[in-house]
């Protein structure tokens, strides 16, 4: 079975899962492994792992105009959001990436985990709790934040690879 590992990354979560992906699959089998600009011969592997980062609810567009480029394809989508931990919020945006991909596609497998974000996002919430002084919702995301520092961590990992082993 060939595989292509193709992904998305603003801060090097999704990397991290790609890179993991490939770590336990081997490299023998692997056509193509990088960004979606570099994936042109993703589409001649048996299966294709699509990875992304969260913009908006949704993955990004580059990550999404490789998406809709697929046709008859077997896809595992894999990703991170810096916000949540919930999985009924991972499940929303998994449904929402899905709709970049064309009815002639099947949908293997999915995952996805918290993962870190940058340090502006922090300041940004401060920014915001200084205006609005008490308000719980930004207190929330502020501990969500510092709590996704430590994503994705090993049990992320592992779930990962347990994941795309019960796919394969």
């Amino acid at each position: 079975m060939t595989y292509a590992v193709v992904y998305a990354s603003a801060t090097g979560n999704t990397k991290l899962l790609a890179e993991e992906i490939r770590k336990g699959l081997g490299e023998e089998e692997c056509i193509c492994f990088g960004t979606a600009e570099e994936a042109e011969t993703a589409a001649e592997a048996d299966i294709i792992f699509a990875g992304f980062w969260t913009d908006k609810g949704n993955c990004s567009g580059e990550l999404g105009q490789f998406l809709e480029g697929l046709h008859g394809r077997k896809v595992f989508l894999f990703g991170t959001a810096g916000f949540g931990g919930a999985q009924s919020y991972f499940d929303q945006i998994l449904e929402r990436v899905k709709g970049h991909l064309t009815a002639d596609n099947e949908v293997v497998g999915t995952y996805m985990c918290q993962g870190k974000m940058s340090q502006s996002v922090r300041k940004r919430y401060e920014g915001m709790l200084e205006q609005n002084p008490g308000d719980e919702r930004i207190k929330g995301m502020i501990e969500n934040f510092d709590r996704a520092l430590q994503h994705p961590d090993e049990a992320d990992l592992k779930a990962l690879r347990e994941t795309v082993s019960r796919v394969l």
